[in-house]
């Protein structure tokens, strides 16, 4: 308790690329541009999915969950990043670093479960077109997103719970950019093999289960699109799937290695840069595959720019 007590008032130190110090200047720059541009291109989304009345459909309703998702999650970390590049002073209030964990953990499992749900969703539209709006009713949307969240909050406040009461023993290092739960799990100085086997645990449920529902759910609209007799049809569902497919990859390949690997493997250099693509590069880059690959959501943000502009000359 006592080791407890002195942490909760103390400061982490945030090593993050410290060892590279021409790094952060770079970094400063690519942050604050991928952060810009992740706010610019998710509240697009949000708002078009919102405003064009063609985009009221139960894929939408998701892309706009996890629009809002992105925006959460790339704001739990960058901004303190960027602040702790520029300043000589790389340190983070004990609060500030639990509660950071908390939120990036909660969004990041939120995350994995409604990457999974919007395979489900792209199976019922490809597969049973006729009934697509009788099953994916916004009950339903609202029930299954709902779940995502909850579930993704519950896990968080296990984990995270159980990191917070590992002693540190005085130890205010983290070898890290921002305060993730295994650089905090490393930093203990007792024995952390059951927050480490935990964790790993339920990274491979949260991450394997929905991989596995991605991989059911393609298969099935693999065969399904096949069975499509013209071109056209085709080349619209091979889009609207492909896009999910990317986001799926950019985000669960990093998370793999991360979550998944035995505690203590790999170089914690690579494992930094992962992190921060997928915290950084991953929700920046989701409405830019969602749009460029989607007629129907440029379509929606060129009607909703003619609006603005007509509106502002009248």
């Amino acid at each position: 308790m006592k080791h407890r007590n002195e942490s909760s008032s103390a400061e982490f130190i945030l090593l993050g690329f410290t060892k590279y110090p021409w790094l952060d200047l770079p970094l400063v720059f690519i942050l604050l541009t991928s952060y810009i541009l992740t706010l610019l291109g998710n509240i697009a989304i949000i708002l078009v999915s919102q405003l064009d009345s063609q985009l009221q459909s139960p894929m939408y309703f998701f892309l706009t969950n996890l629009s809002f998702l992105d925006l959460c999650f790339t704001t739990t970390t960058v901004p303190q990043m960027v602040v702790n590049l520029e300043s000589p002073n790389k340190n983070i209030s004990y609060i500030g670093c639990m509660t950071q964990a908390y939120i990036f953990h909660w969004l990041g499992c939120t995350e994995c479960i409604l990457l999974g749900i919007m395979a489900l969703d792209h199976y019922v539209a490809v597969c049973k077109p006729l009934r697509y709006f009788v099953i994916m009713d916004h009950k339903l949307c609202l029930q299954m997103s709902s779940t995502a969240w909850l579930f993704g909050l519950a896990n968080s406040l296990l984990q995270s719970t159980l990191t917070v009461q590992l002693p540190l023993c005085g130890n205010q290092v983290l070898d890290h950019f921002f305060c993730e739960l295994p650089g905090l799990i490393k930093m203990a100085c007792e024995d952390p093999t059951v927050n480490e086997i935990t964790l790993a645990a339920v990274a491979t449920l949260l991450i394997m289960g929905p991989l596995f529902m991605i991989v059911i759910s393609y298969s099935y609209i693999a065969r399904a699109v096949f069975l499509i007799p013209s071109i056209d049809g085709r080349l619209k569902a091979f889009n609207t799937c492909s896009s999910h497919l990317l986001v799926v990859s950019l985000f669960y390949g990093p998370g793999i290695y991360i979550y998944m690997q035995p505690p203590g493997d790999g170089p914690q250099d690579l494992a930094k840069f992962l992190t921060l693509f997928y915290c950084v590069i991953t929700p920046m880059a989701n409405p830019f595959i969602y749009t460029l690959r989607n007629r129907e959501v440029k379509g929606a943000l060129r009607r909703l720019l003619r609006k603005a502009i007509s509106s502002n000359r009248t």
